[in-house]
């Protein structure tokens, strides 16, 4: 009797073992989840990132806590994400800096140390000077960057926002001096500043600015004019063929359990759903361009080797 009472007590203990890991992975989240912005505070990822987390409050029963890890266009806190235990208690924050990077030779984090979530927003590149510059089109702008040493400032070297001056320059033959900075934000400032003479941010992260008559757009990089900029043309209209941007998504590191990738997912698909999230995006006029897990890979996997092209044409590789 002592010994079929062993093997049953010995059968249970074996299967509890076996049971554990799973039972600890269906209570996730059972602390608050970190959404890792990899910009600094007061840009579009930043925004948007804000904006999701509160809406998020419905849909998850721990808070999203989100953390700023500016540097290197995004590595720094990619790197965070991935080199952490992939339990799904970090999510990061992912934008197309993530194509352009790798493709430069900046970093070896590509898209695929990360398993896709969903992307969330879709926004255009813009040519955006102070409200008091003497260019009034692109045309007379581009007209007297050829003839000076116009400074205009991006992302960080690498990144998309420097990709989008880089190409206005294959299309155009201006030549710029390109100024990198930890983003959007800090780029916008150092332009109202008088410090540089333009950016190639997204429309989306000026809008603040150009709407309060400090700064002006005077071309967007996009197949078509977009909301809050009817008025701006598209290079496209001046027949300067560039139609470039950044979409912004989350994402997980790879080696996260399925189901934990499977829940933020279906938490993820309801979160976008709320109206604080619209209205935060209307608000900075920010485009909303959701996409599921698989589909959001497949934009990921097209757009490196895209961006690996460009990058490649233009001769901006790191040796």
């Amino acid at each position: 009797m002592n010994i079929l009472i062993s093997r049953v007590l010995a059968g249970l203990l074996c299967t509890l073992a076996l049971q554990a890991p799973a039972l600890a992975q269906s209570s996730f989240p059972n602390k608050p989840v970190e959404l890792i912005v990899p910009y600094p505070a007061g840009g579009g990822t930043d925004v948007l990132a804000r904006a999701f987390a509160l809406a998020s409050v419905k849909h998850l029963p721990q808070s999203l806590i989100v953390m700023n890890k500016p540097g290197a266009s995004g590595a720094i806190g990619w790197a965070d994400v991935i080199n952490n235990k992939p339990d799904g208690y970090k999510v990061a924050l992912l934008a197309t800096d993530l194509m352009t990077q790798p493709n430069m030779g900046l970093t070896k984090i590509t898209y695929e140390d990360f398993i896709p979530i969903a992307r969330l927003n879709y926004d255009p590149a813009a040519i955006t000077v102070r409200a008091d510059a003497p260019w009034n089109t692109v045309e007379e702008f581009i007209q007297a960057a050829k003839t000076g040493n116009f400074r205009v400032g991006n992302g960080g070297n690498g990144s998309t926002w420097h990709l989008a001056a880089a190409a206005v320059e294959d299309k155009t033959g201006v030549k710029f001096n390109h100024i990198p900075f930890a983003g959007a934000a800090p780029a916008a400032l150092s332009l109202m500043g008088g410090h540089i003479e333009a950016i190639t941010v997204s429309a989306a992260e000026v809008y603040a600015y150009t709407s309060t008559g400090k700064l002006k757009t005077l071309a967007v990089m996009a197949d078509q004019r977009i909301k809050g900029f009817d008025k701006v043309p598209t290079l496209k209209e001046r027949n300067i063929d560039v139609s470039i941007g950044t979409w912004r998504g989350l994402g997980v590191a790879k080696g996260t359990p399925p189901d934990i990738v499977n829940m933020l997912r279906a938490a993820t698909a309801k979160i976008v759903t709320e109206q604080s999230l619209r209205d935060a995006l209307d608000r900075q006029n920010m485009g909303y361009a959701y996409a599921d897990g698989d589909a959001f890979g497949a934009v990921m996997a097209k757009d490196h080797a895209f961006y690996r092209g460009l990058i490649n044409k233009l001769g901006l590789k790191n040796q």
